[in-house]
């Protein structure tokens, strides 16, 4: 479970890991990525993630949350605001991903994702628990706050 005390941010450009002292992040402070140096966004989003990252990206030091989604996908659009908001609230708690199961069917299959939107909560690298469908906000926040230890 991640330490109280800290607050971790993954670099958009390399994608490490940086765990940051909890006053620091609040501070509102520009920190830059241990790696590559470069500056670390603060304003919350959802990342994109790949075939390719998936497994660095969910063998993560905090819980992760991974929205299944597509582009032609209706439902996902309407939860997207919803992903969005949650990676806010639970900025520097969780990591919050996207992946498009037209472009990264490999891990889509292998979670066997048969219908999106689909939201996959990962603790150490496990599956930790799955919501299908359009969700209320609440829904996720009761699936989240157990994996914050």
């Amino acid at each position: 479970m991640a330490n109280e005390e800290y607050r971790y941010l993954r670099c958009d450009k390399c994608g490490q890991v940086n765990r940051l002292p909890r006053e620091k992040f609040e501070a509102g402070s520009v920190p830059k990525c241990g790696k590559c140096k470069s500056e670390l966004s603060v304003e919350p989003h959802p990342a994109m993630v790949t075939d390719q990252n998936f497994e660095s990206f969910t063998n993560a030091p905090v819980p992760v949350l991974i929205d299944f989604w597509a582009p032609w996908c209706g439902p996902c659009h309407m939860l997207a605001p919803t992903i969005e908001q949650i990676a806010k609230d639970f900025a520097g708690q969780i990591f919050v991903g996207k992946l498009n199961t037209d472009e990264n069917q490999a891990t889509a299959a292998k979670f066997h994702i048969q219908g999106i939107p689909s939201v996959i909560l990962f603790s150490q690298g496990r599956e930790a628990e799955r919501l299908v469908g359009v969700r209320p906000k609440a829904d996720f926040v009761r699936s989240i706050q157990p994996l914050l230890g």
